[in-house]
């Protein structure tokens, strides 16, 4: 197989959310918004954690951890999007190109493990709520947080890698917003069959595997939740679970309707919809999510 950098296409041209012209100003003020609540948001998110020293706890680590990663996800996203709706022409360069859709993958997967780190976090916290403070040792969450972002580069380098050997030469329109991983393979014109191998292990493994972690790790704590005889104790359980399970919820609703089809079925125009939800919508809600005025145990 051709390597990448033999591909007769030197720059992509990215299609955007919207052809018509009478939106590009509109969804430029729209999303420039979107822009500096969540910039705000995650870096005030940040900024309070690392000042307040009752916040050093494992499950405020953890969410600082989240916030950087929605920070770096959505800037590596959104900038480009923002420039795409002043210019005529929204081209960007093939290197560009893939190091968009690395950096992409390298926090869309480590937020995805990131959740599955933050739910273990509860099911200690409200099933083994005596030995917390020595399960959730500060050795074992930089270890659990190193190993998240080890698997993000994992997967990001695993689909990247294969990317780069794919000849492109059909066609230069990318029918997206972003440099992304089925749209890009609509664009090749060689057998991208060891790139849908690539993307079945790893979508089992970056998404199926995290959600059935979760899953597990809830019935436990909804277990132990029941056993809870007084109703403001199972009141307070509840409500540190709920912006976790919400953001969950958001998260992989969306990131699993657009990944977890097959290329042939999958609709572009609905894959951008959906995708808008998690590069996007989620990074903003998740510092109103995660309010710090919840009372975590």
């Amino acid at each position: 197989m051709a390597a990448g950098n033999h591909s007769s296409v030197t720059e992509f041209i990215l299609a955007g959310l919207t052809e018509h012209p009478g939106l590009q100003l509109p969804l430029f003020l729209l999303f420039l918004g979107i822009y500096v609540v969540t910039v705000m948001g995650n870096l005030g998110m940040i900024t309070l954690i690392g000042l307040s020293s009752h916040l050093h706890t494992p499950m405020y680590y953890f969410l600082c951890s989240l916030s950087f990663i929605d920070l770096c996800q959505f800037t590596v996203i959104t900038l480009k999007m923002l420039v795409s709706f002043v210019t005529e022409r929204n081209t960007i360069s093939y290197p560009a190109c893939m190091s968009q859709f690395f950096f992409f993958l390298v926090f869309v997967i480590s937020k995805s493990h990131m959740l599955v780190v933050m739910a273990y976090d509860r099911y200690v916290a409200i099933c083994n709520p005596l030995l917390y403070n020595v399960t959730m040792s500060y050795q074992l969450c930089s270890c659990m947080v190193v190993g998240v972002y080890i698997m993000g580069l994992t997967g990001a380098t695993a689909h990247t890698g294969c990317m780069l050997r794919v000849l492109f030469c059909k066609a230069d329109v990318i029918n997206h917003y972003l440099c992304d991983l089925f749209p890009l393979l609509e664009l090749s014109c060689s057998t991208t069959y060891i790139n849908e191998v690539v993307v079945l292990c790893f979508s089992a493994f970056d998404t199926l595997t995290p959600i059935l972690t979760i899953l597990s790790s809830y019935i436990f704590i909804i277990s132990s939740i029941l056993h809870i005889r007084p109703t403001e104790g199972r009141s307070k359980a509840f409500s540190t679970c709920s912006s976790h399970i919400s953001a969950v919820t958001i998260f992989y609703g969306s990131a699993a309707f657009m990944h977890l089809q097959p290329s042939s079925v999958s609709s572009m125009e609905q894959g951008k919809v959906s995708s808008v939800f998690y590069t996007i919508i989620v990074p903003m809600l998740n510092p109103l999510i995660y309010s710090l005025r919840n009372n975590y145990i």
